[in-house]
Formats: C-alpha cells, sequence, structure tokens
C-alpha cells in the first residue's frame, strides 16, 4: 500500500463531493464540494408537475473535474510531499434510480441540439415520481406473470426506478426514446466516463443498481425477459438485447482513467476506477455495516440497508414493503436489503422554508440561526406528546412499506394555539415513527436487526432528532465518524479495485469508525412514543392501506387538484 491514497466521488441529489482518504491510516486527507448549476439546487423541475425531478448530465460532468482537481489541490495544500500519483484507486457512489437516455456513443441525448431544452432527454433522478402508473402497470403484470419479479422487490414496483421511467419516457416522448442508443444509470455513466468507454454496451453495470431497482437477478437469468417486457409495452420489445447481461460489485473494476480525464483532473492516467454503486449503499459500507446490523443514511430521504448470507433469501421474499433485496448491492458474496422513506431532511426544511412567522425570523436573526435551527432549539424544550400533534411522513410519498408515490402528508390534532415549533416536531416524530414501522416489519418477518447505525448531515448536525428516533425505535444508536460516509465507501471500493485492500470487509476494518458516544432511549420519553406510535400506524393503515376507511381521500384530492389545475 505505501503511502497510497484512494478517492471518492459522491453524487448526491445537490452537488458533488470529493474525499481523499490515506489508505495507510485511513484517515480523511481532504475533501470538495462543488454545487450542480443547472435548475434549482441542481433539480430541474416544472412549474406544472411536482411530481418532475431531472438533473442536466453536465453537471456530473462538469463537477467531477471540478472536485476531483480541487482535493488534490487541498492535499498538496495540507502536506507538500502528497502527489497525484500516489492515488491508487477511485471510486463512485451516485444517486438512483437516476437513468439517462444516450446515444451509440455513450453521450446523453441532452448535449445533441434537438434534445438541448428537452426535459425527457435528461438525467431521470430518483426523486422523479411522474410514472407512478407505469409502475403500478408494471407490478400488475409482474403479479399475473412473474410473482418472483415483485418478491424481489418487496411486493410492489416503485415509481422512484429504472422500468418505469424508461416506460414513461417511451409513452411520454418517441423521439426520444427511439433515439437513445441505451440508457444508463448514473452509477454506471460517471465510471465509463471516467474511463472513456463509448457504447452502451461496453460499460460494466452496477449490481447495485441493476439489482435494486431493475430487476436484474441471476434467478432468471439477468433483466427481466423479452416477452415480460413487451407484454408490458411493445414499445419495450428489443429494449433488453441493447442494455446488458452482466453486473459487478462495487470494488470490481471499470477500468482505468482515460488520458483525457488526466488531462482535465491532474490525475494519473491508468488509475483504476472501480463499478459504481448507489450512495446509501456505499455510505452503509462506509458506516461499518455488518451481517444483521441495520444502517440508515438519513438525509434529504432515508435509506435503510441490511446486509445478509445467501441463506436468508427465503426469509427476505416474505418481507413486503422493502425496496428490495439484491445479490452483491453492498458487500460483495452477500445479499443487501434496502428500504427506506421518500421524505426526512426534505420535509423538515419545506416547513421552516414555507411557514416561519415573521417574528421567528427575527428571533433567529437574531440568535445567529437559520429558521431551521431555530425551530429545532424551541422544539427541543417541548415534552412528548405535549402538543397533541400527530403527523403522516408522506410529504414526498411512502417508500417503503407501502411503497405509493401518490400518498401525501397529514397533520392532525391542530388548534388556534398550536405553534410553529409543536408542528415541527411532530414532522421529526413522523418520520421517526416512519421509520420504526420499517423497522418492525423487518422484524416481523423473522429478521433479528442488531446494532442500529446512523450516517449522513442529520445523524451528526441534530441530537434532539436522533435522540426521538432512539425514544421512538427503543434502541441504542450509533453514529458513523465520518461525515461522508458515501464517499468513504466509494473511496474504499476504488481501493479495492486498485488491489490496495483484498475485500471491502478489509477496507472498513481499516478506515470506518465510530462516534464516542451513542444514543440510549430515555426511559421516561418510551411509554409517551408508544402510544403515540399506536395512533399512528391507526393513520398510516387508515389512509394508506388499499383496504383502509381513509384509503382514497389523499389520492381523490390528488385528482382534484390536477383536474383544477388543468381547467
Amino acid at each position: 500500500m505505501g503511502n497510497g491514497y484512494s478517492l471518492g466521488l459522491d453524487f448526491g441529489t445537490a452537488s458533488v463531493r470529493a474525499l481523499l482518504i490515506s489508505l495507510d491510516s485511513g484517515a480523511e486527507t481532504a475533501t470538495a464540494v462543488w454545487n450542480y448549476q443547472h435548475g434549482t439546487d441542481g433539480v430541474i423541475g416544472a412549474a406544472d408537475d411536482p411530481h418532475l425531478a431531472r438533473q442536466h448530465p453536465a453537471d456530473y460532468l462538469d463537477g467531477s473535474a471540478a472536485v476531483l482537481k480541487e482535493v488534490l489541490a487541498r492535499a498538496k495544500a495540507a502536506d507538500p510531499d502528497f502527489a497525484p500519483e500516489r492515488v491508487l484507486g477511485i471510486g463512485v457512489d451516485t444517486t438512483g434510480s437516476t437513468p439517462i437516455p444516450v446515444d451509440g456513443a455513450g453521450r446523453p441525448l441532452c448535449f445533441q441540439d434537438r434534445f438541448r431544452d428537452n426535459p425527457a432527454a435528461l438525467a431521470w433522478l430518483w426523486k422523479d415520481h411522474t410514472a407512478v402508473a407505469e409502475a403500478e402497470e408494471l407490478t400488475q403484470l409482474a403479479g399475473r406473470l412473474r410473482p418472483d419479479y415483485l418478491r424481489h422487490c418487496g411486493g410492489r414496483y416503485s415509481s422512484e426506478w429504472f422500468w418505469a421511467k424508461i416506460l414513461r419516457l417511451a409513452r411520454q416522448d418517441p423521439e426520444v426514446y427511439r433515439a437513445a442508443a441505451g440508457f444508463v444509470e448514473l452509477a454506471d455513466f460517471i465510471p465509463a466516463q471516467l474511463c472513456g468507454a463509448g457504447a452502451p454496451g461496453e460499460i460494466r453495470r452496477s449490481a447495485c443498481a441493476a439489482g435494486h431497482k431493475a430487476l436484474y437477478s441471476r434467478k432468471w437469468g439477468g433483466l427481466p425477459d423479452e416477452e415480460f417486457l413487451a407484454g408490458l409495452d411493445p414499445r419495450l420489445a428489443g429494449l433488453r438485447a441493447r442494455l446488458y447481461d452482466r453486473v459487478f460489485p462495487a470494488g470490481a473494476s471499470a477500468g482505468r482513467l482515460s488520458p483525457e480525464w488526466a488531462r482535465r483532473t491532474g490525475l494519473p492516467a491508468g488509475c483504476p476506477v472501480s463499478v459504481g454503486a448507489f450512495d446509501a449503499h456505499l455510505g452503509a459500507v462506509g458506516s461499518g455495516i455488518r451481517e444483521n446490523g441495520l444502517v440508515k443514511v438519513m438525509g434529504t430521504s432515508t435509506c435503510d440497508l441490511m446486509v445478509f448470507p445467501a441463506a436468508a433469501e427465503a426469509r427476505l421474499e416474505a418481507i413486503e414493503g422493502m425496496c428490495g433485496f439484491a445479490e452483491d448491492s453492498i458487500i460483495p458474496g452477500l445479499i443487501g436489503l434496502e428500504a427506506g422513506q421518500s421524505g426526512v431532511g426534505d420535509i423538515f426544511a419545506w416547513f421552516a422554508g414555507h411557514f416561519l412567522p415573521a417574528g421567528y425570523q427575527r428571533e433567529a436573526a437574531a440568535a445567529g440561526r437559520d429558521g431551521q435551527q431555530w425551530l429545532t432549539e424551541k422544539a427541543a424544550r417541548l415534552k412528548p406528546g405535549s402538543s397533541g400533534l400527530l403527523a403522516l411522513d408522506w410529504n414526498n410519498g411512502n417508500r417503503s412499506i407501502l411503497v405509493d408515490q401518490w400518498l401525501t402528508g397529514l397533520l392532525v390534532g391542530q388548534t388556534l394555539g398550536t405553534r410553529p415549533e409543536e408542528v415541527y416536531r411532530s414532522l421529526v416524530e413522523a418520520t421517526a415513527f416512519g421509520a420504526r414501522v420499517i423497522v418492525d416489519q423487518i422484524e416481523a418477518g423473522g429478521i433479528s436487526i442488531g446494532a442500529v447505525i446512523a450516517c449522513g448531515g442529520i445523524s451528526r448536525k441534530n441530537p434532539f432528532l436522533m435522540q426521538i428516533y432512539s425514544n421512538i425505535l427503543e434502541r441504542p444508536i450509533r453514529v458513523a465518524g465520518s461525515e461522508q460516509t458515501c464517499a468513504l465507501g466509494a473511496a474504499i471500493a476504488g481501493a479495492v479495485a486498485a488491489g490496495a485492500f483484498k475485500d471491502i470487509p478489509a477496507g472498513q476494518d481499516r478506515c470506518c469508525r465510530f462516534e464516542a458516544a451513542d444514543y440510549r432511549p430515555e426511559p421516561a420519553a418510551v411509554p409517551v412514543y408508544r402510544e403515540l406510535y399506536r395512533l399512528y400506524r391507526q393513520l398510516h393503515d387508515g389512509f394508506g392501506r388499499p383496504a383502509g376507511p381513509l384509503a382514497g381521500v389523499m389520492k381523490d384530492l390528488l385528482k382534484l387538484k390536477r383536474a383544477s389545475n388543468a381547467s
């Protein structure tokens, strides 16, 4: 290993980050961040469709060059003996499912003049929920013809995932669909670009992206079969042959850094590049995930990750409402299980950004706080249950366990005396109750959850929230020591691809650490939250379950909204 380093590139919803780690000590040496330039906070939306969320691939490429150059400069400033030639490997994590329509050379179609202003030719960001109807069609067809598909994805296919988005694109914009030589997940696109790969068929595809979002499994020979896809829509006939047959785990080689990217960044040409994976999954790696441990990657949304030996597959198939499980998706040789919530940090930011009274804004400014910090401080002074409020955390739909992006948020118990900090606390509690539903569903399936590890910005910056989560989950929560667990996991994968670590667990042993203190349930709070959770489950099942007494309310409201806006 010598005095070598590895780089992790982490593509989030709003920015790309580079992290340089020392392979000798596992220490994080330098980091750099670049904010995407298109859209609002990197997301291109539509005024008439709140479910549309796209990104411009130019941001990924420009951002890669910028952060790689900057992180090398910062490493040199911190250590004059540092040299780019000492970087032995590069790893990549990204959001997902974020597919990109590309031409025969692997270039995004939006780079062509005729598609320059066409949203369908952009990257379809993970949080794009325009394909709800297509996801439901796929679920229904698989239930009739290929029930194994559904057993691998928790019983329902999601509008956030690959095939629903591709089908939506094909129907919405046939010209873009016909022009595409293929569709490449962002997790595959970045390593391919760094290595100078061209045609979609030449790209080494991620086992993580394929298994969790594209229904890939060795059990049925890879991607969904041609008959099934053509039955879903004749426009999908022949597409499978233009995609891929093999997938590879993070830590496998995607290729080597091309001379062009060496010139753009200052890194050595020929530097090994790892196959990519999703941010949450490599965040679990950077958090030190082990068998039966639960890692919560907490940010704008959350992802819950676990890993199991192959023998656990039958039990995993029986757990409904998960985002599914896939071979080699987190640690090679193990099955990765994923669940999560579509809105967490996004919900808090939405409330603080839209409903903070002028008086609170003045108080926050005088105290040197932003609005959300001020709400957090005020909410932390309240007792559990003291507001009489209860919320549902579905402002961005429900990822697990209902898998329904047409569900919406709810707040119960308001009076003329309700204060903003009470609402804010109820929203925090709602996300923790949603997390408890996931934990209960996993354990009801016969899976024992051991250590709970939290990572991501929320886990490190919001002790108030983390204590509520510990109280509601009724278990201790450890916090990963790195502020950049996703980028750290990517850097570990890059080191494995370079042969600097023999495998992912060896890299974790060298690089993963934990905060000294953890969060433990408060005895006085637990009984109150048990009662609130009982009430939360009544709202959850009443509004969210198909047979619930209020199941149609939220969706009927959305129908009225669409009809009103269309008139």
